[in-house]
């Protein structure tokens, strides 16, 4: 009877054991975390990896240097909302982790019996981009947190959705919205409609293969008919707006021209960035039920000063320095 007792504790001493060691590495791979103070600096340039969608990696250039590089001040305010109001409802009111996206996700991910949703903030996802690897490890995770922090308390709202919207992927080797709104619709981000920032932020959950508007672009549509609304809800829409976006149709025939032949003979959606795993469609929580703070999307100067670049029709524009509402 004291045998199975033994062997029980020997197993518990052995796990805790390696769970102490794993937390060790783990505190001691923070100490050697990049700084994200030279972020504040619009000015600075730095270059990280990026991978096509043959699993290839290649440099890109993040900053002024960029010739797709789109200030804040040249985005347009309905691309800032589109994207907070789709990816991060509570981006104003939290500080780099959003507690309560998280505890929605454990729950929905129960129910479902799978890794259906993600909780990642915009913040989080600028530091994965930015300094991190893709791997899908408890480490990575953490880095991702703790480095989600920081940037909270160095860089403004302004800058971190500056610097989201430069580098998130729109595309095969398309990254940023300057370069998003040129290949798709032949025009800097700074002309964008409303139904093209619209229809650009719906891509993001997956733009190669759930939200690939070359295979899947009547959904790309409805989802972005959803965002126009909550703009509409927001009031960075007026009514006549709103309805002037639901009326337009984005320029389909360019952007079918626009398919490369490389993308049609290779296998292009298979995500090798996950450990050569294909890529599942995303299952994405309905977006009416978004409820941000009634904060507009901010952009500084490259002094650091406020600038007033967005929160047009009627709303007052945001400070972009101040971390909460």
């Amino acid at each position: 009877m004291k045998r199975p007792d033994l062997s029980l504790k020997k197993a518990m001493i052995v796990i805790g054991g390696i769970l102490l060691l794993y937390a060790v590495y783990i505190g001691i791979s923070l100490l050697f975390l990049p700084s994200v103070e030279g972020l504040k600096n619009r000015r600075a340039v730095m270059t990280i990896q990026v991978r096509d969608w043959q699993g290839k990696t290649h440099p890109f250039v993040v900053g002024p240097k960029n010739r797709d590089w789109t200030p804040s001040g040249s985005i347009p305010s309905e691309m800032k909302w589109a994207v907070i109001l789709a990816e991060d409802a509570n981006f104003y009111k939290h500080e780099g982790i959003d507690v309560k996206a998280i505890k929605n996700a454990i729950k929905y991910d129960l129910e479902k019996k799978r890794l259906a949703r993600g909780a990642s903030t915009i913040t989080q996802q600028v530091a994965k981009n930015l300094f991190l690897s893709r791997e899908k490890t408890i480490t990575r995770k953490v880095k991702e947190v703790v480095l989600a922090r920081q940037m909270e308390q160095e860089l403004t709202k302004g800058r971190i959705i500056e610097l989201y919207l430069n580098v998130v992927e729109l595309g095969p080797m398309v990254y940023g919205i300057g370069h998003g709104a040129r290949y798709y619709f032949g025009k800097s981000a700074a002309e964008l409609t409303p139904r093209e920032c619209a229809f650009l932020a719906a891509m993001l959950p997956g733009p190669r293969v759930a939200y690939n508007p070359y295979k899947n672009l009547g959904k790309v549509l409805k989802r972005s008919d959803m965002i126009l609304r909550l703009l509409r809800g927001k009031g960075v829409l007026s009514e006549d707006e709103y309805r002037q976006a639901l009326a337009e149709t984005p320029n389909v025939g360019r952007m079918q021209q626009k398919v490369d032949k490389t993308i049609e003979q290779e296998p292009v959606f298979v995500n090798l960035s996950s450990g050569g795993k294909r890529e599942q469609e995303p299952s994405v929580p309905p977006l009416e039920t978004a409820q941000p703070e009634n904060q507009a999307p901010s952009g500084d100067s490259a002094d650091g000063h406020q600038n007033n670049d967005v929160g047009g029709h009627g709303q007052s524009p945001a400070t972009g320095e101040t971390k909460q509402p």
